[in-house]
């Protein structure tokens, strides 16, 4: 790879990684909560036991979070010098006040952990519910970052520097309200499945009693509720953002349909590949009108195509597969979770109404809700390409002249190889040595001599 293409990969790699950790940091403080408001309106110690147990788990998953966090935040500098410089004078408010939010989320955090069994159940809510307000709020700080560079604004460009900064505007950017908003409805919509998946593998296996069943039953149903609720919203947010970037950045909207041809009536294709060659989409199913509808309204709007544009700002024509992978994926969980609880409602008579085919499909619904994150993160970000700026700055003007970028990807790789394994494990033998029936049923816990099997 040339020098660029081996610093996107490298900051890439990075920010995929991260993302990972960041969307269950946002997601599990959301399910915490939920779960002791449910406890509090109904009483029922399952609920208690699901966020005590969640919330073991989000202690390990936020340290790896911060790591990594700060990982992205110094490959900024080193990668990409000149993109710091630039927005460093311009875009540096949302950084300072997300100080606060993680301050507010690690505070709180601590006293929900340490301090829960002796402050009353509602500053119990109370302190939960600040974690995940500031656990969210970073998440938004930081997305408004990556909106800015997709809708620059609040400043001037004179002689290759800012001049006339106004860094509110600089915040309050067009991108904004459809970014945050989809960035947080997708993690209250992933994670919710990645839980569903850990309690579908718990049903599946057959050495779990019956009161432990129960719980994983429980913990299942609520999850796929909510799964399923925000990935409705998830999906009018992403048609909100259909018509964002058909008014800000069509060439994002043209790739991701594979449209070449500015026209009215244009249609909305899903799957195929795009041929360069033929300026057509291969093997899709085109539905007419559909896509000039979702970027307008109207069936007879006309939305932008490529050959508007030169040649070389076309986004990589491979990103319409991501998007389809994105969409579809989305789709078929928000299928899922209604399915499931049309099964549970025609099966309500029975102790256990799903099959182990059903639980089966729900363990891999957790994977795959990380795995559409992952792609809309591409999406949004190799999308804006070659722009690190949006129609201010190339990414290729931006990166470093280090020669030592090769030896960083390496390095890193090998720190992302251990965390990842390093945090599973540490999951795996802390609740090896925590199993759920200790806390259902603390009384009858035991001492346990754990032999670590990989």
């Amino acid at each position: 790879m040339d020098h660029v293409h081996l610093a996107r990969a490298l900051f890439g790699s990075t920010l995929g990684f991260h993302i990972i950790y960041a969307t269950l940091g946002v997601g599990i403080p959301f399910m915490v909560t939920v779960a002791e408001v449910t406890y509090a309106l109904t009483g029922d110690t399952d609920y208690a036991v699901m966020a005590k147990r969640w919330t073991r788990g989000f202690t390990v998953l936020l340290a790896v979070s911060i790591t990594t966090g700060t990982t992205v935040a110094l490959q900024l500098s080193l990668l990409w010098p000149k993109f710091m410089q630039l927005v460093g004078q311009i875009i540096a408010l949302p950084f300072l006040i997300e100080i606060f939010a993680f301050f507010m989320e690690a505070l709180f955090m601590s006293i929900y952990v340490y301090a829960a069994d002796r402050i009353p159940r509602r500053w119990r809510i109370v302190s939960v519910l600040l974690v995940a307000i500031g656990a969210a709020a970073s998440a938004l700080l930081i997305t408004d970052a990556n909106a800015f560079m997709n809708a620059p604004q609040g400043f001037r460009i004179e002689n290759g520097r800012a001049v006339d900064v106004h860094p509110w505007q600089a915040v309050l950017n067009p991108s904004l309200p459809t970014s945050d908003f989809h960035v947080l409805m997708t993690a209250y919509m992933a994670v919710p499945f990645v839980l569903a998946a850990v309690a579908a593998y718990g049903l599946l296996k057959k050495s779990h009693t019956d009161r432990e069943r129960q719980h994983q039953y429980k913990a299942l149903m609520l999850s796929l509720a909510l799964g399923g609720t925000f990935g409705l919203v998830a999906a009018i947010s992403g048609d909100m953002s259909g018509k964002y970037l058909a008014g800000h950045q069509p060439e994002k909207l043209a790739v991701a349909e594979g449209l070449f041809k500015t026209q009215a009536h244009a249609p909305l294709v899903i799957g195929g590949w795009v041929s360069p060659s033929r300026q057509d989409v291969i093997g899709g199913i085109k539905v007419p009108d559909m896509l000039s509808w979702l970027a307008t309204d109207r069936l007879d709007g006309v939305v932008k195509g490529l050959n508007d544009f030169p040649r070389d700002t076309w986004p990589p024509l491979f990103l319409h597969l991501f998007f389809d992978g994105m969409v579809g994926i989305g789709t078929a969980l928000i299928f899922f979770a209604i399915f499931a609880w049309a099964v549970k409602r025609i099966r309500r008579h029975e102790k256990y109404p799903f099959p182990r085919w059903i639980l089966g499909i729900a363990v891999i619904c957790g994977p795959l809700a990380m795995v559409a994150i992952e792609l809309g993160w591409i999406y949004a970000c190799i999308g804006r390409q070659p722009w690190i700026i949006y129609h201010v700055m190339r990414t290729s003007d931006a990166v470093t002249s280090a020669p030592y970028v090769g030896w960083m990807f390496v390095l890193f790789l090998i720190l992302y190889a251990i965390l990842a394994v390093g945090s599973i494990t540490v999951l795996r033998f802390y609740f090896a040595r925590h199993p759920l029936e200790d806390d259902i049923d603390p009384d009858t816990a035991k001492p346990r001599r754990v032999v670590w099997l990989p």
